[in-house]
């Protein structure tokens, strides 16, 4: 342990990981949503897939602790159940096929699943229909398969709440509860499946207190009325960190 510490303590790009995890918690802090879609590709830079998504879920998993009180007096928790089961299900799909896959594709899957989606809400995507059970089974499956491959398993579950006509404050809570249950799902699967190197989990603990603090910043800063100004805001900064992420620029 103490060697994993040095060695957590001394790597490479330590500094740019804390930059990229501030920015990431405070925009889920006001979002509910992009801790993933730009901490990955900042990662998915400096280090293989498989740690990158350890340290991910590490910090991640701490980050969100103080809105959750919020979010479940905001949200639906139905709807985030039925997400949460189908997930469950395909998140260890997703981690077969991450074992498989070279370092760059991973991370040019990270940066374009990034930047599809501020494209897709800026185009106008909108979807009316009701928010049932299959339609939540779907989505949260693809969210868990996608979270295995690529780390990243918001976009299906953001394009559906943001995309909808549910209210900001509703579509903020349920991201956010969602992601975090992402979180204890894949800590937990990754522990049975013996793939927590203690590295990466010693750099997930300690970027758990800048995420934190970001997201309380982030949630302080949240008003309703101010919808459309925070949504631009994450797509701007996520669409800036996927580009940031594209292995084109090694």
């Amino acid at each position: 342990m103490p060697e994993a510490l040095a060695a957590a303590l001394q790597f490479e790009g330590l500094g740019w990981l804390v930059a990229g995890t501030v920015l990431a918690g405070f925009v889920r802090g006001f979002s509910g949503f992009g801790t993933a879609l730009i901490f990955m590709p900042v990662a998915g830079q400096l280090m293989s897939p498989i740690w990158a998504l350890t340290v991910l879920v590490i910090m991640d998993v701490f980050g969100p602790i103080p809105n959750l009180p919020r979010a479940k007096r905001d949200g639906n928790m139905r709807e985030v159940a039925f997400l949460t089961g189908a997930m469950a299900l395909a998140l260890p799909l997703g981690l077969m096929v991450l074992s498989a896959i070279r370092p760059e594709v991973f991370r040019y899957a990270v940066s374009i699943l990034a930047m599809l989606v501020p494209v897709l809400l800026l185009a106008g995507l909108r979807y009316r229909g009701p928010l049932n059970a299959p339609i939540l089974l779907g989505t949260g499956g693809l969210s868990g398969f996608l979270g295995g491959v690529v780390g990243v398993p918001g976009p299906p579950v953001i394009l559906l709440y943001l995309a909808s006509t549910r209210l900001a404050a509703q579509v903020r809570a349920n991201i956010l509860i969602y992601l975090f249950a992402f979180d204890l799902v894949l800590i937990a699967i990754l522990a049975f499946q013996d793939k927590l190197d203690a590295v990466p989990v010693i750099l997930g603990l300690i970027l758990a207190l800048p995420v934190m603090l970001a997201n309380m910043a982030g949630a302080a800063i949240f008003r309703p009325a101010r919808e459309r100004l925070y949504r631009a805001g994450a797509y701007v900064i996520i669409a800036a960190a996927a580009i940031s992420g594209l292995p084109l620029w090694d």
